[in-house]
């Protein structure tokens, strides 16, 4: 489909960001750390990268619900993979996560209601 409707979102002691691809830049959402808020785990608060995973169904055209959903998932999926990939080959550690409180995270996040959270993933570094 090529939609790249899914927005990375990315959380750090420093704040609350969203990738710019075309641009290669991460701008501002919020000003402050949030990596708390984006899962249920207890490791994401200290983790130095918690990325965040966004459906943004505004440019998934009139796609059917169906569609949309599988689309995104998928497109998260690969996107998930492509990070554990690079993390192996740096030395980090990274974990997929789905245990997020979406509706509060949201509420952090500052999403529209056409905006859909779909996975958490945790980039830091292995315990020695």
């Amino acid at each position: 489909m090529n939609w790249q409707e899914v927005d990375v979102y990315v959380a750090t002691a420093d704040g609350l960001y969203v990738y710019d691809a075309k641009g290669n830049k991460l701008d501002p959402v919020v000003a402050e750390d949030v990596r708390g808020a984006t899962g249920e785990q207890p490791f994401v608060k200290d983790a130095p990268v918690g990325l965040v995973y966004v459906a943004d169904f505004a440019k998934t055209g009139k796609s059917s619900a169906e569609d949309k959903s599988f689309y995104t998932a998928a497109d998260a999926g690969f996107i998930a993979q492509n990070v554990y990939l690079f993390c192996a080959s740096e030395g980090l550690a990274v974990v997929v996560r789905g245990s997020i409180d979406r509706a509060a995270l949201a509420k952090v996040m500052k999403l529209r209601p056409d905006q859909k959270i779909l996975l958490g993933q945790t980039v830091g570094y292995p315990k020695k």
